[in-house]
């Protein structure tokens, strides 16, 4: 059950440390005044059905600081607000929280398109924004540290899998009609070309749209044989009940996703996904003890025993606690300070050992491709051995040798080049 706004708010503020686990601190240890953050995530409207989870996992990351002794021996504080599934929404909130709350760093965002509504603020005002969102990279922000996959760590492993292992060479690109599906695709057109695969179709659909017969459709008269899903929010929940629906199996015709996570697969009714696959750095089926406990502890923090992790939700933890090593290296909490002490920052996080590159401030992460099962839990069918650095611009010809985004910023003649 996910906590409502009061409850979220209650935790967030200094009464998270009782609530989290009473008696480990002293009332002296906290008696310093609180360090105000901000949350800013849709409670409501149709993305809802992801980001809930992703405030419920930063508070939680919140409420255990908190537990710990806070930050520099303060209590942190969350201020949380409702971007309601709306870009617009976002930009107005995000500017009340650095402009009226006069916060130095705020936590949020899923989709790329609210992170792009609320960026002129970040950096006009020079605030800093932790997005813990899967996305197409193309950004290089001195204001923005970003803790989940960009695409050499999605389908830089996946595009060449699906071509020898499930041996799927003719492709539908399918995904939402926004930023994010439509940079993936480049990429996935890139990787299937040097993989000797094809795309015979790269086709969208409104976010949030719920009618998929007609694009179903056209994906079992298309000829493929492999179908590259970029569909976010609950329009994923309408897309594969429709493709079983229509009588496709993804044994003859799976469903590789990008977005397609453990809250998408529990929402549609795992037996709409059997056999298809994801590929992210985190799932919730990571056979580690700290994984387990991280389970534990986040289905006990948001008192449903049934409730269940994934990717973003993950990054929305950790990166909660990459602050505030940041904040403690450097003894402050203005944004230069902040945006100066995480770069190089590691944290062992639940899916692994996660890093921030010192240049770009996107995040070091360990690629896998999961086979979603009959329990709505995915088996990891392959993993790399190690984090991978991230290339924001690796669609635009961007190389571990050869950065297009530094710590000096975005190198536009490179870009220009490519």
């Amino acid at each position: 059950m996910t906590l409502d706004r009061r409850s979220l708010l209650k935790v967030g503020a200094l009464g998270a440390t009782a609530l989290a686990a009473p008696g480990l601190l002293t009332r002296g240890a906290m008696a310093a005044d609180p360090i105000r953050v901000g949350v800013l995530f849709s409670l409501t409207g149709g993305l809802s059905i992801i980001e809930k989870s992703l405030a419920d996992a930063t508070m939680m990351a919140i409420a255990e600081i908190n537990a710990a002794g806070g930050v520099m021996g303060r209590p942190v504080e969350a201020v949380l607000e409702d971007g309601a599934s709306d870009p617009k929404t976002y930009n107005e909130k995000a500017s009340k929280l650095v402009v009226g709350d006069k916060m130095s760093t705020v936590f949020g965002s899923y989709t790329s398109a609210s992170r792009k509504a609320v960026l002129p603020v970040f950096e006009k005002h020079n605030a800093m924004y932790f997005y813990p969102t899967y996305y197409e990279g193309f950004e290089c922000s001195r204001n923005v540290v970003y803790t989940g996959a960009v695409p050499n760590q999605q389908l830089s492993n996946f595009i060449p899998w699906i071509v020898k292992n499930l041996g799927k060479k003719k492709f539908f690109i399918v995904g939402s009609n926004y930023i994010y599906p439509r940079e993936m695709a480049k990429v996935c057109k890139i990787l299937m070309k040097q993989n000797g695969a094809e795309y015979v179709a790269d086709e969208y659909l409104e976010l949030g749209h719920s009618e998929w017969g007609s694009m179903v459709n056209k994906i079992k008269t298309s000829g493929c044989d492999a179908v590259l899903s970029n569909v976010v929010g609950d329009s994923v929940v309408a897309f594969y009940r429709e493709f079983k629906n229509q009588g496709l199996t993804h044994d003859k015709l799976p469903i590789c996703a990008t977005v397609t996570s453990e809250i998408e697969i529990a929402a549609m009714g795992p037996e709409y996904a059997v056999g298809s696959y994801t590929s992210f750095p985190y799932f919730m089926a990571i056979d580690t003890d700290r994984n387990k406990k991280f389970v534990e502890r986040y289905r006990a923090y948001v008192k449903d025993p049934k409730a269940v992790t994934h990717h973003a939700l993950e990054s929305s933890y950790f990166q909660v606690f990459l602050w505030k090593q940041a904040v403690e290296k450097a003894k402050d909490t203005a944004a230069d300070a902040v945006r100066a002490g995480v770069r190089g920052q590691e944290f062992d996080a639940p899916n692994g050992h996660v890093t921030v590159d010192a240049d770009n401030l996107h995040t070091y992460l360990t690629p896998r491709i999961a086979q979603w099962q009959a329990d709505g839990q995915g088996k990891i069918v392959d993993a790399y051995p190690n984090p991978v650095q991230p290339l924001p611009y690796v669609a635009y010809g961007e190389t571990d040798t050869n950065l297009f985004c530094t710590a000096k910023g975005l190198d536009a003649s490179k870009l220009k080049k490519s």
